[in-house]
């Protein structure tokens, strides 16, 4: 059995890090980080060399090994209800859902923190969310879903997530979702100094064109070629912020293009969308970097999340204590 912090997370499905982030930030120390993706793991190894990064399947990880962590944490796979995928649910056998409920109930966690995208809120899945309320419920936990958009978080962009919190019953009351914290910069006060980088003169011009929130990043998969901005109403969303969303730059635009220019983003820039710190680094060629941040939970959510959560545990725990104190005093 392997010794747990103070505040522990054994996480899966963690992509290049973004809930990784958020969560270490919350004050939760990673246990183990495991993510089947080759690139996406030597991304987490690289920032964070000092963490326990399994670069394979969650099926293979044995809960048991890791009872006694705080929370079990997650990004599990988003094609079974996404709205623009079939939405198989639990038919999909990418579903992850069933190994991440396995290993709930394998390493007994204090919290659970599940996170993925709106489609699963649907109502064609309500059969689907009772069954792993249930299951938590017979776990010991009680459970909410929560869909929370990214931009009430300080994050540049629209990105509505489902989130899944469980805590044990004792914690559970203490559990609220944190409240949104102000209006989020825009995409050109986000990203006007990255524009302006390499002296294009037009940045300035731009930063004030691009003046609202972005569309949701979209990271897409190995199936779907190389990297843009998304579907064609995506890149019509980019475009009205004076974007071209049909694929990703090598860098920002130079002196040498005229001021009206339409950029796009870069790998860096779509980062700082998404909420990464600006030394955050990513292993990988160019489609795979932009498939890492595009498909990532932006980390000021996990961390706000992360916040809520620890101090749940923490209410609890206070409050078992001053419980026992009292016992102590009147026996």
């Amino acid at each position: 059995m392997k010794s747990a912090t103070s505040l522990s997370v054994l996480e899966i499905c963690a992509g290049a890090g973004g809930q990784s982030y958020g969560l270490e930030r919350a004050g939760f120390n990673h246990e183990l980080a495991v993510e089947i993706d080759q690139d996406a793991a030597a991304t987490l190894k690289a920032n964070r060399p000092g963490w326990d990064v399994l670069a394979d399947d969650v099926r293979e990880v044995n809960g048991r090994d890791y009872r006694g962590i705080s929370l079990l944490a997650g990004g599990v796979p988003c094609p079974p209800f996404s709205l623009a995928g079939k939405q198989l649910g639990a038919e999909d056998e990418r579903d992850l859902f069933p190994e991440a409920i396995r290993l709930v109930q394998e390493a007994k966690p204090e919290a659970v923190m599940l996170e993925n995208v709106r489609g699963l809120a649907s109502a064609r899945f309500n059969t689907y969310r009772s069954s792993i309320l249930e299951a938590l419920d017979k776990a010991g936990y009680d459970a909410d879903w929560q869909l929370l958009y990214s931009s009430e978080y300080q994050v540049p962009q629209l990105r509505p997530r489902f989130i899944l919190v469980a805590l044990k019953r004792p914690h559970f009351r203490n559990f609220e979702w944190p409240k949104p914290v102000g209006t989020p910069p825009t995409v050109g006060e986000a990203l006007g100094s990255m524009m302006g980088s390499r002296g294009w003169a037009g940045a300035a011009a731009w930063a004030e064109r691009a003046n609202g929130i972005a569309p949701t990043l979209v990271g897409g998969s190995r199936k779907h070629g190389g990297a843009d901005l998304g579907p064609t109403r995506a890149k019509k969303a980019w475009l009205e912020l004076g974007v071209d969303g049909r694929g990703i730059a090598d860098e920002a635009p130079g002196p040498e293009l005229p001021e009206d220019y339409i950029p796009r983003l870069t790998n860096p820039m779509a980062a700082r969308i998404q909420g990464f710190a600006a030394d955050w680094e990513f292993s990988g060629r160019k489609t795979s970097v932009y498939r890492q941040i595009g498909n990532a939970f932006p980390p000021p959510v996990a961390q706000a999340i992360g916040e809520s959560i620890a101090v749940a545990l923490g209410a609890s725990t206070g409050a078992e204590k001053e419980s026992e104190r009292v016992l102590r005093a009147v026996s």
